[in-house]
Protein backbone atom coordinates (compact mmCIF):
# COMPACT_ATOMS: atom_id res chain seq x y z
CA UNK A 1 0.00 0.00 0.00
CA UNK A 2 1.19 3.51 -0.79
CA UNK A 3 -0.19 6.73 0.70
CA UNK A 4 -0.28 9.84 -1.49
CA UNK A 5 -1.29 13.37 -0.46
CA UNK A 6 -3.51 15.29 -2.87
CA UNK A 7 -2.39 18.85 -3.62
CA UNK A 8 -5.96 20.18 -3.47
CA UNK A 9 -9.45 19.46 -2.18
CA UNK A 10 -10.56 17.61 -5.30
CA UNK A 11 -9.52 14.00 -5.44
CA UNK A 12 -10.07 10.98 -7.68
CA UNK A 13 -12.79 8.44 -6.97
CA UNK A 14 -12.03 5.06 -5.44
CA UNK A 15 -10.97 2.70 -8.22
CA UNK A 16 -9.29 5.43 -10.29
CA UNK A 17 -6.03 4.42 -12.00
CA UNK A 18 -2.85 6.13 -10.72
CA UNK A 19 0.03 6.70 -13.16
CA UNK A 20 3.57 8.09 -13.04
CA UNK A 21 5.29 10.67 -15.26
CA UNK A 22 5.97 8.00 -17.90
CA UNK A 23 2.22 7.20 -18.00
CA UNK A 24 2.94 3.75 -16.55
CA UNK A 25 0.23 2.38 -14.27
CA UNK A 26 1.28 2.52 -10.62
CA UNK A 27 -1.92 1.26 -9.00
CA UNK A 28 -5.51 2.10 -8.10
CA UNK A 29 -7.05 4.33 -5.44
CA UNK A 30 -8.61 2.17 -2.70
CA UNK A 31 -9.40 4.80 -0.04
CA UNK A 32 -9.56 8.56 0.54
CA UNK A 33 -8.98 9.86 4.07
CA UNK A 34 -7.65 12.76 6.13
CA UNK A 35 -8.40 16.48 6.05
CA UNK A 36 -10.84 17.74 3.43
CA UNK A 37 -8.47 20.53 2.34
CA UNK A 38 -5.64 18.12 1.36
CA UNK A 39 -6.84 14.52 1.55
CA UNK A 40 -4.66 11.44 1.36
CA UNK A 41 -5.15 8.55 -1.04
CA UNK A 42 -4.42 4.92 -0.27
CA UNK A 43 -3.11 3.39 -3.49
CA UNK A 44 -2.89 -0.35 -4.04
CA UNK A 45 0.15 -0.78 -6.31
CA UNK A 46 0.29 -3.13 -9.27
CA UNK A 47 2.57 -6.16 -8.85
CA UNK A 48 5.42 -4.65 -10.87
CA UNK A 49 5.70 -1.53 -8.65
CA UNK A 50 7.86 -1.40 -5.52
CA UNK A 51 6.17 1.25 -3.28
CA UNK A 52 9.41 2.67 -1.75
CA UNK A 53 10.50 3.59 -5.30
CA UNK A 54 7.54 6.00 -5.46
CA UNK A 55 8.72 8.21 -2.58
CA UNK A 56 9.13 11.78 -3.81
CA UNK A 57 7.79 10.98 -7.28
CA UNK A 58 4.85 12.97 -8.70
CA UNK A 59 1.85 10.76 -9.43
CA UNK A 60 -1.23 11.50 -11.48
CA UNK A 61 -4.65 9.95 -12.03
CA UNK A 62 -6.88 9.39 -15.02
Amino acid sequence: MAVVQCPEETHPDIGTMVIDESLDTVGRVVDVFGPVERPYLAVSPVDSVHPPALVGQPLYYR
